[in-house]
């Protein structure tokens, strides 16, 4: 099993943004791209992740699955500051 993990400045807003950030995934693990579906891009927004089958790749792979799973930034908290005493 091959994993790479990317960090991106911004989640893509729609299917070409998404079809860009796969096949800068999809490179350096030396594989095709798979052919991004409504339902890819649907399952992205809904759930942070998608799976392409061997049906998904015009070109033969040596696998059953290419998971797609992202990894939300946690916001940082807010740093509040309080003053007590008289001023």
């Amino acid at each position: 099993m091959q994993e790479a993990v990317r960090e991106f400045p911004a989640r893509p807003l729609d299917a070409e943004g998404w079809a860009r950030l796969i096949a800068e995934l999809a490179k350096p693990l030396d594989l095709a791209c798979p052919v991004l579906l409504k339902k890819h891009v649907e399952e992205l927004a809904r759930f942070n992740r998608t799976w392409f089958t061997q049906a998904d790749f015009i070109e033969s792979v040596p696998f059953d699955r290419f998971e797609l799973e992202i990894f939300p930034e946690k916001k940082k908290d807010k740093k509040i500051d309080y003053i007590f005493g008289d001023d």
